[in-house]
């Protein structure tokens, strides 16, 4: 009974201490000057970490496996990879067949901006080869058993760490945007799932805040609609905010019950149809029938780690 009773009271403070709040002031502290270097094309990759107000030290924009983890294929990928200009120039059994556990094989069809790590019944897959930009699509191929658990981490990039921002649209202070499109197939070339309002979204970092106060926390709603996206010159002193991500957020049986469901976005809002990455492979990201949306937490713009689950029958 004690050990119950110890192990209950764990499990709440786990749950407070999960929900909290920690917010940050200016800058980060460089730690890693680029994950990827893409040439003069592209935005660097670079990683920091930052003290909240508690003294905790967090890591900007986010902590990855992209050292670590298997990297996923490439649809459209001018860094170094492959550039088809079609699904039909695409041979899967080239593409490595990941295992996430049972006999069934899927393919998942990707666009994320910037960077995400897919993992499927508990199991990391595959993360994205590249980390900010020039924008890429990927495809993975593993195999599974059903229902399919599907997390995904999303990060959208930064170039002034800590604060959610980058150098653009004549800003020194511009706040980017992120969105996730996906179509997992079976091998019969059947839908088997797309991103839609169905997956559940949860935020857990937020930049650049110029007023704490427009945050808004309810319970398990962070959010953050009525901040400032607005770009200034100089947003040193601005602060971010930052929750503690569940060891178990991966897992089937994680309950995400109370997440909020994920907001869809349109290809215009996100901006792809200019990106080759996303307009050569339309057949299988706005097929007829699946189109596949753009998902997100609620804040397109200052929402910078998002963490997406859904499961597919």
């Amino acid at each position: 009974m004690i050990r119950l009773i110890s192990a209950l009271l764990t499990l709440i403070t786990c749950s407070v201490y999960a929900s909290e709040t920690y917010f940050t002031t200016g800058p980060a502290v460089e730690t890693i000057a680029g994950l990827k270097d893409c040439g003069n094309r592209s935005r660097v990759s670079a990683v920091g970490t930052i003290e909240s107000d508690d003294g905790q030290q967090w890591t900007v924009p986010a902590d990855t496996h992209f050292q670590t983890a298997p990297h996923a294929t490439d649809l459209y990928n001018e860094c170094g990879g492959n550039t088809l200009n079609s699904v039909t120039e695409l041979d899967l059994k080239k593409v490595p067949l990941m295992d996430a556990g049972g006999d069934e094989e899927f393919i998942a069809y990707i666009f994320a901006d910037n960077y995400f790590e897919l993992s499927v019944n508990g199991t990391l897959l595959a993360v994205d080869p590249v980390p900010f930009t020039p924008f890429n699509s990927n495809v993975v191929r593993f195999k599974a058993q059903r229902p399919l658990s599907v997390a995904i981490k999303m990060v959208d990039w930064e170039e002034n760490l800590g604060l959610g921002s980058e150098k653009n649209r004549g800003s020194n202070y511009h706040p980017g945007d992120g969105g996730l499109v996906a179509h997992f197939k079976d091998t019969d070339g059947n839908t088997v799932g797309i991103t839609d309002a169905n997956w559940k979204a949860q935020t857990f970092y937020t930049a650049p805040l110029a007023d704490r106060d427009c945050l808004v926390i309810n319970g398990s709603i962070r959010d953050s609609s009525q901040c400032s996206t607005d770009g200034p010159q100089d947003a040193t002193e601005y602060s971010a905010a930052h929750w503690q991500i569940p060891a178990d957020w991966t897992s089937p049986i994680f309950d995400d019950s109370e997440w909020p469901q994920a907001t869809t976005f349109t290809n215009d809002t996100v901006g792809v149809n200019n990106k080759k990455a996303y307009t050569n492979f339309t057949e299988v990201f706005d097929a007829k029938g699946a189109d596949a949306e753009f998902i997100w937490s609620t804040n397109l713009v200052l929402d910078n780690v998002v963490l997406l689950r859904t499961t597919f029958n």
